[in-house]
């Protein structure tokens, strides 16, 4: 086992994961893989998608092992701009795989979807850094600090509702790379946003865009729905209108009450965010306009 995981340690430090948005045309696969030969990397996965061959948009995720990544990556990335990215009108990034994104999450009192992450990351199965959990209530704190993970209490009204949110955000400022609102059940303002663009991820209680609003499994069960769902997503100014990541349902029936529902639900909601999160800490997500482009 520690021979396994010395190998796989070697393996991430000279491993870099590439994703390009573009116009289609011919070429953009045999000049990105013409680049990155001519560069002495390896590419051992990679993955594409087209909307429409014919003047739709193109995606591409990319694996690449680079010797001594640390020293070339960085020359790398300026000849990619000049040489390819430019040429193709690329929007594209490139980052290490050994580079742990660090995480805050943000809850309330329900406590399923951050037990989730904690256990996940606890475990190894989260490949990212929980920096911090703020909360508008106490009552998380002590399972987090179990966890030796630093908690915060930042109170939410009406009335200091922007005070909190200056608050919130001079914590993470620098400090990580995405929030995870796990069932916090505060809006988070557009100025709040604009500082963390596609990388606030919220879990929806419901499968969008039915049942918004208060109340969802109440609604459900007046309704005597046959499926109850959840939807991770994107955080934009429109509420849960943002761009889907995950999606997941389970069938109920008519002997399910409202309790039950709620229990089912619970379930979806900690594995439908705990997908969602994983995949964007991995970088397996392109957004284009208010969708995504998920590989998984």
């Amino acid at each position: 086992m520690v021979g396994i995981k010395r190998r796989q340690s070697e393996t991430n430090e000279k491993r870099a994961r590439m994703l390009i948005s573009c116009p289609d045309q011919p070429g953009i696969v045999a000049a990105v893989s013409r680049f990155l030969h001519e560069h002495g990397a390896n590419i051992v996965q990679s993955d594409q998608y087209t909307m429409d061959p014919e003047g739709g948009m193109f995606f591409i995720r990319i694996e690449f092992d680079l010797n001594e990544l640390d020293r070339r990556l960085e020359p790398l990335e300026l000849d990619f701009a000049e040489v390819v990215a430019d040429k193709f009108q690329m929007q594209w990034s490139i980052s290490r795989a050994d580079y742990k994104k660090k995480l805050a999450i943000f809850v309330s009192k329900e406590d399923h979807c951050l037990l989730e992450l904690l256990w996940q990351w606890q475990a190894g199965d989260l490949d990212a850094d929980i920096a911090m959990v703020v909360s508008n209530h106490n009552d998380m704190r002590e399972t987090v600090e179990s966890f030796d993970i630093p908690y915060y209490h930042i109170p939410v009204t009406a009335d200091t509702k922007q005070e909190a949110e200056a608050k919130q955000l001079e914590l993470v400022d620098g400090k990580v790379d995405a929030i995870i609102l796990a069932r916090y059940m505060q809006i988070v303002s557009p100025k709040f946003i604009e500082h963390y663009p596609n990388r606030i991820i919220n879990i929806h209680h419901s499968f969008l865009p039915a049942f918004v609003g208060g109340k969802p499994y109440a609604q459900a069960y007046s309704r005597g729905v046959k499926i109850i769902g959840a939807t991770a997503h994107y955080v934009t100014e429109e509420l849960d209108g943002g761009p889907i990541i995950e999606q997941d349902v389970q069938r109920v029936s008519h002997r399910d009450n409202t309790d039950d529902l709620k229990r089912i639900g619970r379930h979806i909601e900690r594995i439908v965010l705990a997908r969602a999160v994983s995949w964007h800490v991995e970088d397996r997500i392109l957004v284009h306009q208010n969708k995504t482009v998920v590989f998984n």
